[in-house]
């Protein structure tokens, strides 16, 4: 007769509670969260005090969060759970003319961002030591490589001392964002930043793991991009300075070598010493 430690039945009637109402996706979702957590809790022989850290951790994440910042989001991207996400729900093929490739939203996303012109500047606020660039591109259907007229292109990033504006009371409120419509030739066009590596915030929990796992915090450094068109799948991506020291060991895992990007000098432009060319190609929601 086998001995077990723990009752063996005890998970199975956990799951074997859910009713004959639930969706059958979340039946499938909820089994497999029970069954491996509680494996988890076996394996390791999970403490109280060790669980109910976790769960003061979890509560400490809820209370940070608001409509500026999602620090349970921010917790996911240090145990690189976002990530692993972002490449399961868009497989993206490594061929030149595959549509550009998506990565994670990140906890500083706001829906509120303020709607500018084609030419306007995202640095309201001045920044320290840094080089202004003039972004420009195209955002094109991957498929026909015609342009998109109206689609927005929705961008964001931190300032030189590794702050977004939420986060920094010197900044003025939006500053380093702003939502652009591309004219007639899907064209937009606009001034930011060279972004700066940044150490995600300590803060909050997620900085905490990122210590008790003694991993460095350091974000290579990004610009958001968030581009949407009603005919087209909305796409989340970030793109990457090639010159930055983390690009190998982004503390959320997620760069992708097709999201690396090249600064260049610019020359004649009183308003920037650099320049990118940056083309977004989306894919059509009947593709």
């Amino acid at each position: 007769m086998t001995s077990h430690q723990y009752d063996p039945t005890f998970t199975d009637r956990v799951v074997d509670a859910m009713g004959p109402k639930t969706n059958p996706r979340l039946r499938q979702l909820m089994s497999g969260l029970i069954r491996h957590i509680h494996d988890f809790a076996r394996e390791n022989e999970l403490t109280v005090d060790e669980w109910m850290q976790g769960v003061q951790m979890i509560n400490w994440a809820g209370q940070m969060s608001d409509a500026k910042r999602n620090e349970g989001q921010l917790l996911c991207d240090v145990i690189g759970l976002e990530s692993l996400v972002d490449e399961i729900t868009y497989k993206v093929a490594s061929e030149a003319d595959a549509p550009t490739a998506t990565a994670i939203l990140g906890p500083f996303f706001r829906a509120d961002t303020l709607v500018r012109q084609n030419g306007d500047s995202i640095v309201v606020t001045a920044a320290d030591n840094g080089e202004m660039v003039f972004m420009q591109g195209q955002v094109i259907d991957y498929k026909t490589k015609k342009p998109i007229p109206g689609a927005i292109v929705e961008v964001w990033q931190a300032s030189t001392n590794g702050l977004y504006e939420q986060q920094d009371s010197n900044q003025i409120e939006h500053n380093l964002r702003g939502k652009f419509t591309t004219d007639e030739d899907g064209r937009y066009w606009f001034y930011c930043l060279r972004p700066t590596p940044y150490p995600v915030p300590n803060d909050g929990p997620a900085g905490k793991l990122l210590e008790l796992m003694d991993r460095h915090p350091y974000r290579p450094a990004h610009i958001h991009i968030f581009a949407t068109h009603d005919g087209y799948k909305p796409l989340v991506t970030q793109i990457f300075d090639r010159k930055d020291p983390y690009l190998t060991n982004d503390s959320v895992f997620a760069v992708k070598d097709s999201l690396i990007v090249d600064f260049i000098p610019r020359e004649g432009d009183p308003k920037a010493s650099l320049e990118l060319t940056y083309d977004v190609k989306l894919v059509a929601r009947d593709s």
